[in-house]
C-alpha cells in the first residue's frame, strides 16, 4: 500500500499549494477575517518621483497651457483691435450716459428716442469743446512762439549761470546731437508719419462704430445681456446674469466717479495756469482732463506738459509755481478725492491699479491703459460675487460686492492678540463635581 501513501501526500501538496494561491473568500459567520495578500508590482513613475515633484509637474503643464490660451486671446484681440477697442470705449460711455437715458424712458420717453437725445447731446458737448480748445490755440500759437524763444534764450541762461555750470558751447553740442539724431531717423519718422496717417482711417472707422454701438447699448443694452445669458447652461444663468448687473453698476459707478475727479484736477491746474498767465491754459486744462481718466499717474504726466510749457513760455520762476499746483491738486486728489468718491465706486489696493495700469499700457498702448482699472474693477466684482453666491441669490445689502470693504474681510492681528496666540495653551484641570 506505499503507492496509496505516496498519492495521498501528493494530494495534499496539490491542495497546499493551491491554498495558497487562492484563499478561499470571507465568509460571514465564520469568525475569520480575510487573509491580506501582498502582491509585488514592478515601480511605476508615480512611486519613483517624489509627491512634490508629481505636484509640480501637474501644476506646471496646467500653468502652461494657460499661457498659451492667454497668448492666442491677446493675439485674437490684437487682430481684432478696429472693433474691440471702439466696443470697449462705447461700454465706458453707456456707463457714462446710461443713467440719464434711463431717466428720461422713466420720464416716459421711447428708449430709441432717449438714447439718441442723450447721444446727440453728448456729441455737441465734445465738439463744442473741441472747437473752443481748437480756436484758442490757434488765437495764442502766435503769441506762445515768440514766449517760446524767449524762454528757449532765458533757459539756457539759467543754465550757464545755475548751479549745473553748463557753457554754452557744450549747450550747442547737445543741441547738434539732437539735430543729428532726428536727421539719422528721418526714414523712421517718415514711416512714423504714414503709419499715423494709417491710423487715422482707423480712427475715422472707429469713431462711427462707437456711436453705432453706443447707441444700440443705451437703447438695448439689457436685452443684449439677457441674450447672452441665454446662451449659457441653464444652472449658471441667473448667477452669471445677476454678476453682470453687479458689475455694471460698479462700472458706472466707477466712471462717474472718474469723471468728477477728472473735472476736479482739470479746473484746478486750469486756474493756477490762467492765474499765472500761462500761454495755452485751456488746452493744457483739457489735456489734464483727459489723462486724469488713467488714475494714479494721468494726471501727473499731463501736469508735467503743463510744468514744461510754463518753463519755455514764462520762466523757471513760474513753471516752479506751477509745480507747486500740480503737486497740491495731485495732493487733494489723493487724499480728500479718491478715498471720498472713487472709495465709494470700487475698493481697490493702490498696488493692483498700478500694477494694471502698467500691464495694460504694455499690452495695448494708451488704451490699455485707460481700461485696465475699469476692467479690474468689473472682474473684482463678478469674482466676488460669484465665490460668495455660486448660486445666483441678491447680496444681503443689495449693493455690489468688492465697493467697500467688507464686514467679513479677515480682521487685524493686534500685538497682544499674536503673542496670546503663540504662548501653549495651558493645561486643562479637571475639578471632580459634588454628588
Amino acid at each position: 500500500m506505499s503507492w496509496v501513501q505516496t498519492v495521498r501526500e501528493r494530494t495534499r501538496e496539490r491542495l497546499a499549494a493551491a491554498a495558497s494561491r487562492n484563499p478561499p473568500p470571507f465568509e460571514a459567520g465564520n469568525g475569520q477575517a480575510e487573509p491580506i495578500r501582498v502582491v509585488e508590482q514592478p515601480p511605476g513613475t508615480d512611486d519613483v518621483l517624489p509627491r512634490g515633484v508629481r505636484t509640480a509637474g501637474a501644476w506646471a503643464w496646467r500653468f502652461i497651457l494657460f499661457v498659451i490660451a492667454a497668448y492666442l486671446a491677446l493675439r485674437l484681440v490684437s487682430l481684432l483691435r478696429v472693433v474691440i477697442i471702439p466696443v470697449i470705449v462705447a461700454i465706458l460711455l453707456a456707463a457714462l450716459f446710461q443713467p440719464v437715458a434711463a431717466a428720461l424712458v422713466r420720464r416716459g420717453m421711447k428708449r430709441s428716442l432717449a438714447a439718441g437725445l442723450v447721444l446727440i447731446t453728448a456729441l455737441i458737448v465734445v465738439f463744442g469743446g473741441l472747437s473752443l480748445i481748437i480756436r484758442t490755440f490757434i488765437s495764442q500759437i502766435d503769441n506762445l512762439s515768440a514766449q517760446v524763444s524767449d524762454g528757449v534764450q532765458e533757459v539756457q541762461n539759467w543754465l550757464a549761470r545755475g548751479p549745473l555750470h553748463i557753457s554754452g558751447a557744450q549747450l550747442s553740442q547737445y543741441i547738434d546731437r539732437a539735430r543729428d539724431a532726428i536727421t539719422e531717423n528721418q526714414g523712421a519718422l517718415t514711416s512714423g508719419a504714414l503709419s499715423t496717417a494709417g491710423t487715422l482711417g482707423e480712427v475715422v472707422t472707429g469713431f462711427f462704430l462707437v456711436l453705432f454701438t453706443l447707441f444700440f447699448f443705451l437703447r438695448d443694452g439689457s436685452q443684449i445681456w439677457s441674450f447672452l445669458c441665454r446662451m449659457l447652461p441653464r444652472e449658471a444663468r441667473v448667477a452669471t446674469a445677476r454678476a453682470g448687473h453687479y458689475s455694471w453698476h460698479t462700472l458706472v459707478s466707477y466712471v462717474h466717479a472718474t469723471v468728477l475727479v477728472a473735472f476736479v484736477d482739470a479746473l484746478g491746474i486750469g486756474i493756477g495756469l490762467f492765474v499765472l498767465r500761462v500761454p495755452l491754459a485751456l488746452p493744457l486744462a483739457a489735456l489734464v482732463f483727459l489723462g486724469a481718466f488713467i488714475p494714479v499717474v494721468g494726471a501727473t504726466v499731463t501736469g508735467v506738459v503743463a510744468v514744461l510749457v510754463a518753463l519755455v513760455a514764462n520762466g523757471p520762476v513760474t513753471a516752479l509755481i506751477v509745480l507747486g499746483v500740480v503737486i497740491a491738486v495731485q495732493q487733494l486728489e489723493g487724499h480728500i478725492l479718491q478715498p471720498l468718491i472713487m472709495g465709494r465706486a470700487v475698493a481697490l489696493h493702490p498696488l493692483a491699479v498700478i500694477l494694471a495700469i502698467a500691464s495694460g499700457i504694455v499690452v495695448a498702448g494708451i488704451v490699455g491703459g485707460l481700461i485696465a482699472v475699469p476692467l479690474l474693477a468689473v472682474l473684482n466684482t463678478a469674482v466676488r460675487y460669484l465665490v460668495r453666491h455660486p448660486s445666483g441669490d441678491p447680496t444681503p445689502d443689495r449693493e455690489p460686492p468688492g465697493t467697500k470693504k467688507e464686514e467679513d474681510d479677515e480682521p487685524e492681528v493686534t500685538d497682544q492678540e499674536a503673542v496670546a496666540a503663540a504662548e501653549p495653551p495651558a493645561p486643562e484641570t479637571s475639578v471632580p463635581s459634588a454628588k
